[in-house]
């Protein structure tokens, strides 16, 4: 139940369903479910089966070489799917830096291997906090669980699932930082210079952002 996957999807439900009218949650959902979760459901499932993987965790290091270039276009598509539903300001927000997550540990694979479900459990445990106390402060008991279990395991050592997985998340917050910064500067210039359609999400995201 501890799978990045589940964590993630279990979360953006909870979020969703709480912050958006029935209607527009199912759509998020659907989208959600049909351009991220189901592919990457199958890329993880399939490829065990097919014997790509060793397992659907994929904590060998090797392996998530090959994972990481596959999943990343796969939010890509799925953070264009949102762009066009068009999905919230936060729905947006939450997937951009779920991809930028992504990014930071793909990166970090080159010196280091960053536990993906101590990540996202904590990130997920920290979403959470801010719709629900209760929600939030169950979900970072299960991911202080998760974190000794990936230990006990010996999937991870510590400094791979302390030290530099701090850095993983201050590295998300700097992205984090820096995509609001973009997004506010592109609306600035898209309403003092034209009004043209394809500029209307960046209309979207800045004005939230500010």
């Amino acid at each position: 139940m501890g799978h990045p996957l589940v964590v993630v999807t279990v979360s953006v439900g909870i979020v969703v369903l709480s912050r958006l009218a029935r209607r527009d949650a199912l759509s998020v959902l659907l989208v959600l479910f049909v351009s991220m979760i189901l592919p990457t459901a199958l890329l993880l499932f399939g490829g065990v089966r097919s014997g790509h993987w060793s397992d659907a965790d994929i904590s060998v290091r090797t392996e998530q070489k090959r994972f990481y270039p596959i999943v990343i276009p796969l939010l890509a598509i799925g953070i264009v799917a949102l762009w066009f539903l068009p999905a919230s300001n936060f729905v947006l927000r939450g997937a951009l830096v779920t991809f930028a997550l992504f990014l930071v540990a793909a990166i970090a694979n080159f010196r280091i291997k960053l536990s993906l479900h101590a990540l996202f459990a904590f990130y997920c445990s920290a979403i959470l906090f801010r719709i629900n106390p209760l929600f939030g402060g169950i979900a970072f008991a299960l991911a202080v669980i998760l974190f000794w279990s990936r230990l006990h395991l010996q999937r991870h050592d510590l400094a791979e699932m302390g030290r530099r997985h701090s850095r993983g998340l201050v590295a998300v917050r700097i992205e984090w930082q820096l995509t609001k910064r973009l997004f506010a500067l592109l609306s600035s210039c898209s309403r003092s210079m034209c009004k043209n359609w394809p500029l209307y999400p960046f209309q979207r995201l800045g004005a939230a952002s500010s």
